[in-house]
C-alpha cells in the first residue's frame, strides 16, 4: 500500500547561498537554517522512497511563451542550478509521475500540463539542495505558477492537493511518499505585472520574461541587480497568523479568506508561492503542522518558515 509519510513546508532564497557573509541577522538566519536541518531528519526518519516537490517558477524553467497553472514533471528533469543551487538531471519517480497525470486526467479532476523535459529553477532545487541532501529519493516535480497571472485560485490549488492525494494513495505497490511544499511567506518582489509594466525596469524584466529562453546570461545581471535593490516589504502579522492556520489544519481557511489580489496586497506578491504550501497541507490531508521557524529576513527580503506535517502524529 502507498503511504503519504510526511508532509514539509519551507520557504526557499538564493540569498543564502550567494550574501550569507552580507547577512546581518545572522542569529536569525541561523536559527532557520537549524530548522531546514531538523526538517531534513525529519524526512530521513520517514523513509521516504519518493518525494513530491511542489514548487514555483521563477521564470528560469518556464517563460511567457508557455505558461501553464500547473506542470507535472513526468520524464526528465533539469536543475538549472543557479545561485549555487543543484545543477544538472534529477532522479524522478516516472512511474508515479506519470500515473498522477494519468489519473487526474482520467478522472476529470485536473487536466494538469506535463513535461517529458522538464526545466526547474531554484523554486525546487532549493528544496533538494537542503532538504533532501545525502537522502536516496526520487522525486515528483510539480510547478505552479505563482508570479504570470492570471494565477490558479488559491481554493484551486487546494482542490489539486486533494485530487493528487487520492491518486497517490491509490498507487499500487508499496511506495512511502512525503511532500515538500517550497516557496513563502510573505515578501515582495519587484516583479510587475506582465500586463502592464511601468517604467524600464519593468519593461526590462517583462522583455526578459518573454524573450529569455535563448539569451538568459543576457538579461540575468540587471535582472539581480533590480531585485537586490528591493526594499523587503515582510508582514510577520500575516505570516503567523498563517502558520497558525497550518499548525491547526487548517490551512484551506486561505482559500476562504484571500483573493489573489487581496493577498498580494497583504503580504506582497512572493506570498503567492502560499499556493505551495496549501498543495502540500491538501496532499497531507491538512494534518496540524509543528512549526519549525518563523523568521523575519529583511536581508533575503522574505518572512522564512520551516514546518512539519506528520500524519502518525494527528
Amino acid at each position: 500500500m502507498t503511504e503519504i509519510v510526511l508532509g514539509v513546508g519551507a520557504s526557499h532564497s538564493t540569498l543564502m547561498n550567494t550574501h550569507w557573509q552580507e547577512t546581518l541577522h545572522k542569529d536569525r538566519a541561523e536559527r532557520f537554517r537549524d530548522a531546514l536541518r531538523s526538517a531534513r531528519d525529519a524526512l530521513a526518519s520517514a523513509r521516504p522512497d519518493t518525494v513530491i516537490i511542489v514548487g514555483s517558477n521563477h521564470f528560469r524553467g518556464f517563460w511567457l511563451d508557455l505558461i501553464p497553472s500547473f506542470t507535472i514533471g513526468v520524464g526528465e528533469c533539469i536543475a538549472g542550478g543557479e545561485s549555487g543551487t543543484p545543477q544538472g538531471p534529477q532522479p524522478v519517480d516516472v512511474a508515479l509521475a506519470r500515473h498522477i497525470a494519468n489519473s487526474l486526467v482520467e478522472s476529470g479532476r485536473s487536466d494538469a500540463a506535463f513535461s517529458a523535459r522538464l526545466q526547474i529553477d531554484h523554486g525546487q532545487s532549493h528544496a533538494i539542495q537542503y532538504l533532501l541532501d545525502g537522502l536516496d529519493v526520487e522525486i515528483v516535480p510539480l510547478v505552479v505558477n505563482v508570479f504570470a497571472p492570471p494565477l490558479p485560485s488559491l481554493g484551486r490549488c487546494d482542490d489539486l492537493g486533494r485530487a493528487i492525494r487520492e491518486t497517490v494513495l491509490a498507487f499500487p505497490g508499496d511506495r512511502r511518499v512525503a511532500v515538500i511544499g517550497s516557496g513563502g511567506l510573505s515578501h515582495r518582489l519587484p516583479w510587475p505585472d506582465w500586463r502592464d509594466p511601468h517604467g524600464d525596469d519593468e519593461e526590462f524584466i517583462v522583455d526578459a520574461w518573454l524573450n529569455g529562453r535563448e539569451n538568459w546570461p543576457d538579461y540575468d545581471a540587471r535582472r539581480r541587480e533590480i531585485i537586490r535593490a528591493a526594499e523587503a516589504a515582510i508582514n510577520p502579522e500575516f505570516d503567523h497568523a498563517f502558520l497558525h492556520l497550518l499548525e491547526r489544519g487548517q490551512a484551506h481557511r486561505l482559500a476562504d479568506a484571500f483573493t489573489t489580489e487581496e493577498l498580494e496586497k497583504t503580504a506582497g506578491n512572493g506570498a503567492q508561492e502560499l499556493r505551495t504550501w496549501l498543495l502540500m497541507a491538501a496532499l497531507l490531508d491538512h494534518a496540524p503542522a509543528r512549526r519549525l521557524a518563523y523568521e523575519s529576513m529583511p536581508e533575503w527580503l522574505t518572512g522564512m518558515a520551516v514546518a512539519v506535517l506528520d500524519p502518525a502524529h494527528t
